[in-house]
């Protein structure tokens, strides 16, 4: 800027301070480029006696980049009232403004506009109107305008796949994606997103399996959504495959990517490939600190996410949030009371960061867990901020675990209030009832769940091999190796109860959570997911089970004596941690 001044005095001495060519010049540098200064571009633009239109259109980007978007559109208003015809370079940045601004019909005047001054035919205008009316949720318009173009080309095209799947329409976006005509990895990308972020990783696997057969390269974006679908489906295979496919074509491992990998690796049980990937990158961003830190936590791993910590500060990488969210998490997997308390009076006092909801969440379960029931509601009480239903239902679950029932009946009423159309508050409430015989209540609570249409998130479990994830769920017989299954199954069984298993029919008599109590507790998902494991791997390679419910007492106590007599490791994910089986016993020390 200080040589800019020194050409702009010198502009001023020739005389051409009023001149549009050169002053436009002085005006973009310092609008729109890094160093500019967009309150100078202003003064000299209110120097000039006629501004033309590349004036107007620089200093409307200058504010669009300066997040004054209402600016921009009193600046376009003025630009009009000056009689200054705008092109199509005044449009692009313009609707943008409204689309940042939330302006409806301001967004819709410019809309006319376009098709007034006759840029219809303006791909860049166009795209940009489509986009806004998506964030306008204006679906319908946003169609309108992307049918209504003569050319549209990828981008009109992944706008509005992305819009329709944002808004969560993902079967109209796909049906969109279907009349693409040339699809680059970008489109590609775009679909796969909407499902892996809807959480339908089958239809995320099917279309990379469809990409890949179409001979479409796989870049960095593609990659990082399928890591996300494997780190969601616990496909290890599928996403070692990708991991192996991203070093052999010498993919940029950027910080997004290195983190979805050691995310991947974390999610689907298998730690050690995720430290080999953490400690091998020339630099950590933070994400990757923080993804490494919270993996060490859900496998139970307290201390040494707390070691990761203090190496972060060591490296003098300042944590943040999310760091401390992840170590308070550690700390209550793990039953580290005294630490969980030093960690987040440290935030506060060495970094500045205050609690967040996270945070507090975080310190209800590690004293709820604990049995420090009393200290985790005094501290809600205290929280300067109202309580969400994620710290009242930590809370709730400690209740059930340590059979807390006035403290628990209390919390559950206001969860279910909170969270009417959340089938797990009802189902932890119930089982809080029936854990003490209060089987009238679990009946009234179940006639509410009926009466309110909410249905139980019914309980399956996955295992991936040679790159398949099979599926099962209690009692299901639609696996076609449902015969074998079964059989191995029995077979499991009779072994372990040589070995003193006895079934805990204790939750079955009342626990509605999860699996189908129609079903007996030998016929529980995870374990005919062990039975087709030690059916189809090799004598000693390890068992990695996903499920989206919480393991059971029965399922969890089995699953020790399983790992002890066949001689395996059975790592289970459950909507709570990591459970890693070896030789008898659980990471978890039957903390859970």
């Amino acid at each position: 800027m200080a040589e800019l001044k020194q050409f702009h005095s010198q502009i001023i001495r020739l005389g051409l301070s009023a001149d549009n060519d050169a002053m436009g010049r002085i005006i973009k540098f310092s609008a729109v480029s890094e160093s500019g200064e967009l309150n100078y571009a202003q003064k000299l633009f209110d120097g000039i006696p006629q501004p033309d239109s590349f004036i107007y259109n620089i200093v409307i980007r200058g504010y669009l980049q300066a997040q004054l978007t209402r600016n921009c559109i009193q600046l376009y208003s003025q630009m009009l009232q000056a009689s200054v015809t705008p092109n199509h370079f005044t449009f692009p940045p313009l609707v943008r403004a409204c689309s940042v601004h939330n302006a409806v019909e301001e967004g819709k005047q410019v809309h006319a506009h376009i098709l007034k001054f006759g840029f219809l035919e303006d791909g860049f205008s166009q795209n940009n109107l489509i986009h806004m009316y998506v964030n306008f949720h204006r679906l319908e318009e946003a169609r309108r305008v992307f049918d209504k173009m003569p050319r549209r080309d990828i981008v009109s095209w992944t706008t509005l796949i992305s819009g329709f799947s944002q808004l969560g329409f993902v079967d109209d976006a796909y049906k969109i994606f279907e009349l693409v005509p040339q699809r680059n990895s970008v489109c590609w990308n775009c679909m796969i997103a909407a499902y892996v972020k809807s959480n339908r990783f089958k239809e995320a696997f099917a279309l990379f399996e469809r990409m890949l057969a179409e001979k479409v390269e796989l870049d960095k974006l593609v990659a990082a959504s399928m890591l996300s679908a494997c780190t969601g489906f616990g496909a290890l295979e599928q996403g070692e495959w990708i991991h192996q496919y991203i070093k052999s074509h010498g993919i940029e491992l950027d910080p997004k990517l290195a983190t979805s990998i050691i995310d991947m690796y974390c999610k689907c049980g298998c730690l050690e490939k995720a430290s080999e990937v953490f400690n091998g990158l020339p630099h950590k961003a933070i994400s990757s600190w923080n993804s490494m830190i919270g993996g060490l936590a859900m496998h139970g791993k307290g201390n040494a996410a707390i070691e990761l910590l203090k190496d972060m500060e060591r490296k003098s990488l300042a944590p943040d949030n999310i760091t401390f969210v992840n170590v308070l998490s550690a700390c209550a997997h793990a039953g580290l009371v005294k630490e969980g308390h030093h960690y987040f009076h440290y935030m506060t006092k060495v970094y500045k960061l205050e609690p967040k909801m996270e945070h507090f969440g975080c310190m209800v379960d590690l004293l709820g867990r604990a049995g420090l029931l009393q200290e985790a509601r005094k501290l809600i009480d205290e929280m300067p901020i109202s309580p969400d239903a994620g710290v009242l239902g930590a809370l709730l679950g400690a209740c059930k675990i340590h059979g807390e029932i006035d403290l628990g009946e209390q919390i559950g009423k206001q969860l279910i209030e909170l969270e009417p159309h959340n089938s797990g508050r009802y189902v932890l409430l119930a089982n809080l009832y029936a854990n003490v015989g209060r089987w009238d209540d679990v009946a009234n609570i179940r006639k509410l769940m009926n009466d309110r249409g909410v249905k139980k998130v019914p309980g399956f479990s996955m295992i991936e091999l040679d790159g398949v994830v099979n599926e099962f769920i209690a009692g299901g017989r639609t696996h076609p190796h449902a015969n074998e299954i079964y059989a191995k199954l029995d077979e499991m069984l009779e072994s372990i109860r040589s070995a003193g298993y006895v079934p805990d029919t204790e939750e079955l008599l009342h626990d509605i959570d999860g699996e189908d109590k129609k079903n007996p507790l030998k016929y529980h998902s995870e374990k005919l997911a062990i039975a087709y494991g030690l059916l189809k791997t090799k004598p000693g390679a390890t068992i990695r089970i996903t499920k989206n419910l919480r393991v059971c007492k029965d399922c969890h106590h089995a699953s020790k004596l399983i790992s002890k007599i066949f001689y395996r490791e059975i790592v289970v994910r459950d909507r709570n941690r990591f459970h890693h089986f070896r030789n008898g016993e659980c990471s978890c020390n039957d903390y859970w």
